[in-house]
C-alpha cells in the first residue's frame, strides 16, 4: 500500500471542510472513539485514501468506520459505496463496518460494541487472512438495488 495514496493534497480542502461540519452522528461516534478510548486503538477523521474521504480510519488495524446518511440509501449512493468498499478493501486490505446515522443515535451502546468486536477480530488476524469487508448496518450491493432482508 502506497503512502502516497494518504491524505491526498488535492482532498485537503475537502477534509477541513468536513471535519467543520461533521454530522451530530459523526460528532457523537468521535467522542467515543477519540483518543484511544476504544481498545486502545487511534482513530483519525476524514482521511483520505485514494479517491475517498473516509469518515473514521486506524491506519494501524486497517479500519475505516463508515456512517451513512440518507444520500447512501439511494442507487447512485448504494453503488458508489460499493465501488469504494471494494476498492478498500482490493487495494488497501482495508475493513470496512458501516452504521446507520440514526443508530449512533438509538444504539450507540450496540455500535462500539460491534467497533470492539471488529478490532478484536483483526488483531487476531482473522479478517486479514480471510480478506473479507464487514458491513454492518446499511450494505452496499453492486447493483445498487437493495439486498434482499437478511443478505450481506
Amino acid at each position: 500500500m502506497s503512502t502516497q495514496d494518504h491524505n491526498n493534497r488535492n482532498l485537503l480542502e475537502n477534509r477541513r471542510y468536513l471535519r467543520k461540519n461533521s454530522t451530530s452522528a459523526e460528532v457523537l461516534l468521535w467522542t467515543q472513539i477519540r483518543s484511544r478510548q476504544i481498545e486502545g486503538v487511534k482513530f483519525r477523521r476524514q482521511f483520505s485514501i485514494g479517491p475517498y474521504i473516509l469518515d473514521f480510519y486506524s491506519p494501524e488495524i486497517r479500519l475505516c468506520i463508515e456512517l451513512d446518511g440518507k444520500d447512501h440509501f439511494t442507487s447512485s449512493g448504494d453503488r458508489y459505496d460499493y465501488k469504494r468498499t471494494e476498492f478498500l478493501k482490493n487495494e488497501h486490505n482495508i475493513v470496512t463496518i458501516r452504521f446507520e446515522n440514526k443508530d449512533i443515535f438509538n444504539s450507540l451502546a450496540s455500535v462500539l460494541e460491534e467497533i470492539r468486536r471488529t478490532i478484536a477480530s483483526i488483531k487476531t488476524k482473522n479478517i486479514y487472512r480471510e480478506k473479507k469487508c464487514f458491513c454492518i448496518g446499511h450494505t452496499p450491493s453492486p447493483s445498487g438495488l437493495p439486498l434482499p432482508q437478511g443478505k450481506k
